[in-house]
């Protein structure tokens, strides 16, 4: 099974709430995926913490040697997606969320996030909570 890490696990993981470390060496490093989505919010949370250099550099460790998945091929996904669940009343407000969620299920990945609840709105979605509250 192949993975897309939302932006929610991988914070999970840079603050030490989660050994996502010995997931990914147990499950293989291959399986596992980010969208450039993902690495602009966490360039973003970087930026904005307290600790800007320190914490870029824990960003750059941690996804250095993950595989980053580009959106370009999940637009038209995300096009239908948002008119679908605007018409069912159930939008997504979140845009960001909405792309990486497209974006696992247009590459056939199970998304592993913390955010069940707006996610499992999207058609097709496999989802997948590794942290435990």
């Amino acid at each position: 099974m192949q993975y897309l890490l939302d932006t929610s696990i991988c914070v999970f993981y840079l603050r030490g709430k989660l050994d996502l470390a010995s997931i990914i060496r147990k499950k293989g490093r291959k399986n596992f995926f980010i969208s450039e989505i993902t690495v602009v919010e966490l360039r973003f949370g970087a930026e904005n913490s307290d600790h800007p250099e320190k914490a870029h550099k824990a960003v750059d460790d941690f996804v250095d040697g993950l595989s980053i998945i580009p959106i370009i091929g999940s637009i038209k996904r995300y096009a239908k997606e948002k008119v679908r669940l605007r018409k069912i009343g159930k939008p997504i407000n979140d845009e960001f969320d909405l792309l990486i969620g497209v974006t696992s299920v247009e590459n056939n990945l199970i998304l592993v996030t913390d955010n069940v609840k707006d996610f499992e709105r999207i058609a097709d979605i496999r989802i997948e909570n590794w942290y435990k509250r």
